[in-house]
């Protein structure tokens, strides 16, 4: 299974395929790789042990990031996502960034950002769009309705609990009067806001 993956100068961890989102311009419609990964499909859910056997078959010196981003959402493996990250910050003391739809207090059914403290260096949150029907088309989450507020209450947690908050949206995909009022809905929360290139 690949659970370790470099893209560019980081590090990226797969933990898990479970994603409550099945969004309109995810990868994983159209492909089972990032750059030059292998498959991301996992046969089963990777132990906390495993990923964390996994770091010794690297240089982390090499890599700037670890980030917690695979073929699924990470929130979805929490107990192993927390597990694994203190690992790294502990044994490499490595910058550790979240890469996530923001839907994790709904997963877990719990605020989730205060785990975060002193631990994760950067929560990269999908906005996708300023509107929450919008939101809803693009995303398709099993969480309905409540979907899009929840996500920014996640990000406004976590802009308490962590020293970089991202909020972002996939180039082409909404227009640049929407991208003005996401800039806005980001300063708002103490968010930072990036327009992902796309990538099929």
């Amino acid at each position: 299974m690949e659970i370790l993956y470099k893209v560019h100068n980081n590090l990226y961890v797969n933990l898990t395929n479970k994603c409550p989102c099945a969004c309109t311009f995810c990868l994983r419609q159209t492909k089972d790789h990032v750059g030059e990964s292998g498959s991301l499909w996992l046969e089963r859910e990777p132990s906390a042990k495993e990923i964390k056997a996994e770091f010794s078959k690297f240089h982390l010196d090499d890599y700037d990031e670890v980030v917690f981003c695979g073929f699924g959402e990470p929130t979805e493996a929490l107990d192993v996502l927390l597990e694994a990250a203190a690992f790294v910050k502990e044994k490499y003391n490595k910058k550790i960034r979240i890469n996530t739809n923001g839907l994790g207090n709904l997963i877990n059914g719990k605020d989730i950002a205060p785990l975060f403290q002193g631990m994760i260096d950067t929560v990269s949150i999908s906005l996708n769009t300023p509107n929450a029907e919008r939101y809803h088309e693009l995303v398709r989450s099993k969480f309905g309705d409540q979907s899009f507020s929840a996500m920014l209450e996640f990000a406004k947690s976590c802009a308490a609990y962590v020293p970089t908050v991202v909020m972002t949206t996939v180039e082409t995909t909404i227009s640049k009067e929407e991208e003005e009022e996401c800039k806005r809905i980001c300063d708002s929360i103490g968010a930072r806001y990036r327009i992902r290139p796309w990538e099929n």
